[in-house]
């Protein structure tokens, strides 16, 4: 759990650079928009590692979702700035409203979803503040 809080300090440095000035840090924005599309398909990836010990017929559902927030997050790299955050800011709930769905038949530790949902709020809040800094400078 420690791991999974610890990576929203990038999240939450580097929306604060969107609208302050911090030392050491440039380009805050495009190495948010990296690091969120980095995460999101990491987080994806949890998907395919419980497919690979699925013995139901639910194993080819999670091969295919897990798939595509790295999909979703390849887009997010390739597009401009505004559709780039929607489309994460999209990724990470959409993928958490999976998440939930499938915790019991995924077998999902109990503090799996709690966790997710905290660090859901926190990632959508940031870059939610990225996407206000572009559209309201």
């Amino acid at each position: 759990m420690l791991l999974g809080y610890a990576g929203l300090v990038p999240f939450i440095t580097f929306s604060i650079r969107c609208w302050v000035s911090l030392p050491f840090v440039t380009d805050a924005l495009s190495v948010l928009i990296a690091y969120a599309a980095i995460i999101l398909s990491f987080m994806g990836a949890i998907h395919w590692g419980i497919a690979m010990f699925a013995t139901d017929k639910g194993r080819s559902q999670y091969l295919v979702i897990s798939v595509i927030p790295a999909l979703a997050a390849w887009v997010a790299l390739i597009t401009s700035v505004i559709p780039a955050l929607a489309i994460l800011i999209l990724g990470f709930i959409a993928l958490y409203a999976y998440d939930s769905a499938v915790e019991k038949p995924q077998g999902l530790p109990a503090w799996y979803i709690p966790m997710r949902r905290n660090l859901t709020i926190v990632v959508t809040l940031c870059l939610g503040a990225a996407y206000m800094s572009v559209v309201m400078p």
